[in-house]
C-alpha cells in the first residue's frame, strides 16, 4: 500500500492511539542469512519478500564501515532502488523529555489501525568516550513494537551531526523496499541544531513540551524555521493550560519567522500522547499536507533536491574517509598533531599541509 495523502483517511473513531492493535500474521520467513558478508541479491530478495530479520540485517550491512560491507551495501541498495520512493517519510524531532517515543507510538498505532505498515528509525545519541548507545526505543514503544505491521530499528548516531545517523537515508530506502508505507525518523533530540532530518523527509514535525520555558525558543531561527508541523505534547492534566499558551506562542513566533502565506501553512496543534487525544488530528494534517504537496508538484521537487543533497554529503563523507585512510597523510598527521599540541603550528596551517600532501599523493 502506498500513501498518496488524498485517498487515505485515518480511522474516525476516537482515541485509536490507546486501543489494542490488531495482531497481524507474521510475514513468511525467507532463507536466513548466516554469512559474515551476505550475498546482496539474496538479501534483497529476502527484504522484498517480507523477512523482517533480513531487513534488520540489511540495515546493519549499510551501517557498517567495513570496505567489503560497503561494496555489498551498494549492490544491495542498487538492487532495491526500484522498490523505493513509495512511502511517506516523516521526520520527528524535539528536545529530550518532550515525549517523542510516546508520541511516535501513539501516531504509529493510529496508522497501524488504518492498515498501514509503519517503520520507525530511531537515532540514539552515542557516547563520545565509549562510543556506545543505549538503543532503548523498542522498550519505550513496547506496544507498537509487538505489532507485525510495525518495525522499530534503533541506530547509534555515532559521530554524525544534525540528529540523524550517517546511513539513515539508506535505512529509509530499505524500509520502503520491505513494504513499509510510512517511515518515521526519530532524531536524537538535542535542540536547535537538529535540522539534517528536514533534508531527507517529506514532512518535518517538531514536538514541543509546554511549561518548560521553551516557548521563547520559537523566536529563534533554527529548527522551528524548518518545521512543517509543530505539535505541543503533554496537553493533559495540569499542563493543559500551559499547552494552550504554547500553541499561541508558537503561532506568533512563526508569524515573525515566516511572512504571509508561508506562516499560515504551518499548523500548530496541542495533543496528549499519553491519553491519545488529538493524535488522529495530527495524522489528518500530515496526510493533507502531503496531498497538497503532491498536487502542487512540490513533493517531487523536494525529493529531487534531497537526493542531490545526499549525493554531495556522500561525496564529502567519502573524501574524508579516504583522507583518513591515506598512509602518507597518516604519517604526516602524527608530526602535525604534535606541533599543533605544542603551539608551534596553527590548526589551519597544519590542515593545509595535510590536504596538500593528500592531493599531491593522488597526482
Amino acid at each position: 500500500m502506498t500513501i498518496t495523502g488524498a485517498e487515505i483517511q485515518p480511522p474516525k473513531t476516537g482515541t485509536v492511539a490507546n486501543k489494542a492493535l490488531p495482531r497481524a500474521k507474521p510475514p513468511p520467513k525467507i532463507s536466513a542469512m548466516t554469512t559474515a558478508t551476505p550475498d546482496p541479491e539474496a538479501l534483497a530478495a529476502a527484504v522484498t519478500g517480507g523477512d523482517r530479520r533480513a531487513l534488520a540485517r540489511a540495515i546493519t550491512l549499510v551501517e557498517s564501515s567495513r570496505a567489503d560491507h560497503r561494496a555489498a551495501a551498494e549492490r544491495l541498495l542498487a538492487a532495491l532502488l526500484p522498490k523505493t520512493a513509495r512511502a511517506l517519510r516523516l521526520g520527528i524531532s524535539g528536545a529530550p523529555g518532550v515525549g517523542k517515543s510516546t508520541f511516535i507510538e501513539a501516531l504509529g498505532r493510529v496508522a497501524v489501525a488504518a492498515a498501514h505498515r509503519v517503520a520507525v528509525l530511531a537515532v540514539d545519541p552515542s557516547s563520545k568516550r565509549a562510543g556506545g548507545s543505549i538503543l532503548g526505543d523498542k522498550t519505550r514503544m513496547a506496544e507498537l513494537a509487538r505489532s507485525q505491521l510495525a518495525f522499530i530499528r534503533p541506530s547509534p548516531a555515532g559521530t554524525s551531526l544534525g540528529g540523524v545517523a550517517r546511513r539513515t537515508r539508506d535505512a529509509m530506502l530499505l524500509a520502503e523496499a520491505a513494504g513499509f508505507d510510512l517511515v518515521i525518523v526519530e532524531t536524537v533530540g538535542v535542540g536547535q541544531s537538529e535540522t539534517a532530518v528536514a533534508d531527507m523527509v517529506d514532512l518535518f514535525l517538531l514536538l514541543i513540551a509546554p511549561g518548560g520555558g521553551d516557548e521563547l525558543q520559537g523566536i529563534k531561527k533554527g529548527i522551528v524555521e524548518l518545521a512543517d508541523l509543530v505539535v505541543v505534547n503533554k496537553s493533559d492534566g495540569d499542563l493543559a493550560p500551559a499547552a494552550r499558551r504554547a500553541v499561541a506562542d508558537y503561532r506568533h513566533a512563526l508569524r515573525l519567522l515566516r511572512s504571509g502565506e508561508a506562516a499560515d501553512q504551518v499548523e500548530v496543534l496541542a495533543v496528549s500522547s499519553l491519553e491519545g487525544s488529538d493524535i488522529e488530528r495530527v495524522w489528518e494534517k500530515v496526510l493533507s499536507r502531503v496531498a497538497a504537496a503532491r498536487a502542487s508538484g512540490a513533493f517531487a521537487g523536494r525529493r529531487g533536491a534531497q537526493a542531490q543533497a545526499a549525493l554531495w554529503r556522500e561525496i564529502g563523507d567519502a573524501l574524508l574517509d579516504r583522507f583518513r585512510a591515506d598512509e602518507r597523510v597518516g604519517r604526516l598527521l602524527k608530526a602535525l598533531e604534535g606541533k599543533v599540541a605544542a603551539g608551534k603550528l596553527t590548526p589551519s596551517a597544519a590542515a593545509r599541509q595535510a590536504l596538500d600532501a593528500f592531493v599531491v599523493g593522488k597526482d
